[in-house]
C-alpha cells in the first residue's frame, strides 16, 4: 500500500509522524542484530500507528473528567476516593459511576492471563539483577529521548527536573519493581495497585494539558501510540539490552516476561490492539513506530542530561563521604560508558552527550557471562541468581531516595494534582 501525500503531510495524522523515517531506519538497524523480524514496511502497521496517535484511554479519559466536576455533583471522584477505593478488597457499589466501571474493568482479570506464567516472568524479571535497571535507564529511558513528544511532555509537566530527576527515577523503578516481585499483579496487589494508579495519573496529565498542548504536530499528549511504545520499552527492549549485556535468557523466560508486561499494558489503559506477548509481534511493532517517530528536541537532550548526571546523587551507604563519592563517580562513568555502548556515536550527539569508551560494557559481557553461563548453569544456579537479582534491584531502589526509604510512586506529580483538585 502506498501512502497518500495528503495523509503523509498531516491531513490525518499529526506532523511528527514518519518526520524523521530516515533516522528511525538507522536507529532500527541494532534492533536486527537480535532479531528476524523483515525490513519491509507493513504500510497498514504505519498507518495504524498515526492513527494511534491521536486516540487514547477513554476509560481514563472518563475518570479524569469526574475529577474535575464541580463540588457537590454526585458524578464528582475526589484524589482521596480514588486512593481509598484502590485498597479496597472490592468495587462499591456507592463509588461514582466513573470510578466505579474503571475499578471494575481494572479488577476484571482477562481470559488469556496466565498467573503461573505471570509469577515466572517476574522470576524472569529479577533474574536479570542490576542489568533491568541498567537497560531500564539507559536504552530505554535516555534512549527514548531520542525522539520529540514524550519528553516534550515530560518536561512541559515537570516530571523530571533539577533536584527532583533522582527521585522520580526511584518512583519509577519502585512500581517496576512492585509489578515484578511475587503475587504483585494480583487485584489488590501494590504492584496492581500502584500500576491503575499510573493509569489514572496518565489520564489526569491527558486531560490537564490536551488544550495548550500542539496536537496538531505531536498527536495527544499521552496517546496509544506512546503508551505502546514505552510498554515496548519495558519488555523486548529489556530483553534485547540484556541479551546485548551477555545475560542468558532462555526462549521460556523471554516468552514469560512478555507475557507479564501483557497484563501490566492492560492494567495500564493500553489499547488490545497493542497487547502482545509474542516476541517478534512487539519488536515489529517497535521497528514500525521507530519509523513514525519524531526527530530530536532540546526537551530530550535536557532530560537525558539531568538523568545520567542523577546517577552521581545516588546514596550506596558508605560510612566514608570520600568513599561515598567516589562510589558516585564511578557509578556515573559506569553508565555513560555503557550508554556511550547502546547509543552509538549518532546516539551521543543527538543527546548532546559526551562519548565515553565502553569499557563498563566489556566489564558486564565478563562478569555476566561467568554469572549466567557457569553459575546459572549449575544445579539450582537459576534459582540462586533469582533470589541475588530481587536483592541486587533492592538495593539499587533504596540508591536512588536519601532518606534509604522508597517513596510512593503513586504520589501524582504537582501538574496532575492540580487537574485531580
Amino acid at each position: 500500500m502506498t501512502q497518500s501525500s495528503e495523509v503523509r503531510d498531516g491531513a490525518r495524522f499529526p506532523r511528527r509522524f514518519r518526520e524523521a523515517e530516515a533516522r528511525g531506519r538507522k536507529i532500527a538497524r541494532a534492533l536486527f542484530l537480535f532479531t528476524d523480524i523483515g525490513k519491509d514496511v507493513d504500510e497498514a502497521l504505519m498507518e495504524r500507528v498515526g492513527d494511534a496517535l491521536l486516540q487514547r484511554d477513554e476509560l481514563g479519559a472518563a475518570l479524569a473528567a469526574a475529577m474535575r466536576l464541580p463540588a457537590g455533583d454526585p458524578g464528582r471522584v475526589t484524589h482521596a476516593q480514588l486512593d481509598q477505593a484502590l485498597r479496597a478488597a472490592d468495587v462499591s457499589r456507592e463509588l461514582p459511576p466513573a470510578l466505579r466501571e474503571f475499578l471494575e474493568q481494572a479488577r476484571t482479570v482477562p481470559e488469556w492471563v496466565d498467573w503461573d506464567r505471570v509469577e515466572r516472568g517476574a522470576a524472569a524479571y529479577r533474574f536479570l539483577g542490576r542489568n533491568s535497571g541498567d537497560v531500564l535507564t539507559l536504552l530505554s529511558l535516555i534512549g527514548g529521548y531520542r525522539f520529540g513528544g514524550p519528553a516534550d511532555l515530560l518536561v512541559l509537566t515537570g516530571g523530571l527536573s533539577d533536584g527532583t530527576t533522582l527521585r522520580r527515577l526511584g518512583e519509577t523503578t519502585k512500581w517496576s519493581h512492585a509489578v515484578t516481585r511475587a503475587g504483585g499483579l494480583r487485584p489488590g496487589a501494590e504492584g496492581w495497585r500502584l500500576t491503575v494508579h499510573v493509569r489514572a495519573m496518565h489520564a489526569l496529565i491527558n486531560d490537564r494539558f490536551e488544550s495548550r498542548w500542539d496536537t496538531e504536530r505531536w498527536g495527544r499528549p499521552i496517546n496509544q501510540a506512546d503508551q505502546a511504545a514505552t510498554l515496548g520499552l519495558f519488555d523486548s527492549t529489556v530483553i534485547i539490552g540484556c541479551l546485548g549485556l551477555g545475560v542468558r535468557l532462555t526462549r521460556a523466560q523471554r516468552d514469560d516476561l512478555m507475557h507479564l508486561w501483557r497484563y501490566v499494558g492492560r492494567l495500564m489503559g493500553v489499547s488490545p490492539d497493542w497487547l502482545t506477548d509474542v516476541e517478534d509481534v512487539r519488536h515489529r511493532w517497535n521497528y514500525h513506530i521507530l519509523l513514525a517517530a519524531g526527530g530530536q528536541t532540546q526537551a530530550g537532550r535536557d532530560l537525558a542530561r539531568l538523568t545520567l548526571d542523577a546517577q552521581a546523587e545516588r546514596g550506596f551507604g558508605h560510612r566514608g563521604a570520600a568513599v561515598e563519592r567516589l562510589h558516585q563517580r564511578y557509578e556515573r562513568a559506569r553508565q555513560a560508558s555503557i550508554l556511550s555502548a547502546f547509543m552509538g556515536k549518532d546516539g551521543m550527539r543527538d543527546l548532546g552527550l559526551r562519548r565515553r569508551f565502553p569499557w563498563a560494557l566489556l566489564l558486564a559481557l565478563a562478569s555476566n557471562t561467568f554469572r549466567y553461563r557457569v553459575l546459572g548453569a549449575l544445579p539450582g544456579g537459576r534459582e540462586r541468581l533469582e533470589v541475588r537479582g530481587a536483592r541486587v534491584q533492592d538495593r539499587q531502589l533504596v540508591s536512588m531516595f536519601h532518606e534509604g526509604r522508597p517513596a510512593d510512586v503513586a504520589r501524582l506529580p504537582g501538574a496532575a494534582r492540580e487537574a485531580a483538585a
